[in-house]
């Protein structure tokens, strides 16, 4: 099982900025630790850039791909695009509770072309997300929408 992590903008500045939303630990510290999982095999990208978050879906050969796109999540019919039209089965993520945040963010383009989204549990929505991946494997032998 191969998933793909993908992370938009400002998500690099994760323990840098607004620790009280987002925590005070950097997600390279936080991907270290989850890619010690022994049950998938997991790789990393993040883009600031709109066109480049495209280009790593759309040259993805994941089993799966956990996407957090940032405040692209609200504005980007570009990257609804790209995920309804690739074949890898996508989940959206978010650290914070989008939904109880700011109204602007409570509308997410990309939800409905994903196979799920996961929300508000900090850096651990990323782990439930593989964890979704991996009884998906379980169940059908490997990743079936």
């Amino acid at each position: 099982m191969r998933v793909l992590i993908v992370n938009g903008p400002n998500l690099n500045l994760i323990g840098q900025r607004e620790e009280e939303i987002y925590g005070k630990a950097s997600f390279d510290d936080y991907f270290e630790q989850l890619k010690s999982r022994k049950d998938a095999t997991l790789d990393y990208l993040q883009s600031n850039v709109e066109g480049e978050l495209i280009n790593i879906l759309q040259g993805s050969d994941h089993d799966g791909i956990i996407i957090n796109a940032g405040g692209y999540t609200h504005t980007s019919v570009a990257l609804r695009d790209c995920i309804k039209g690739i074949k890898v089965p996508t989940v959206e993520v978010h650290i914070s509770n989008i939904s109880g945040r700011e109204e602007f963010r409570h509308t997410s383009l990309l939800s409905p072309v994903c196979v799920g989204c996961i929300f508000g549990f900090g850096l651990k929505s990323y782990d439930l997300a593989v964890d979704h991946f991996i009884s998906e494997e379980s169940r059908f032998g490997k990743v079936g929408y």
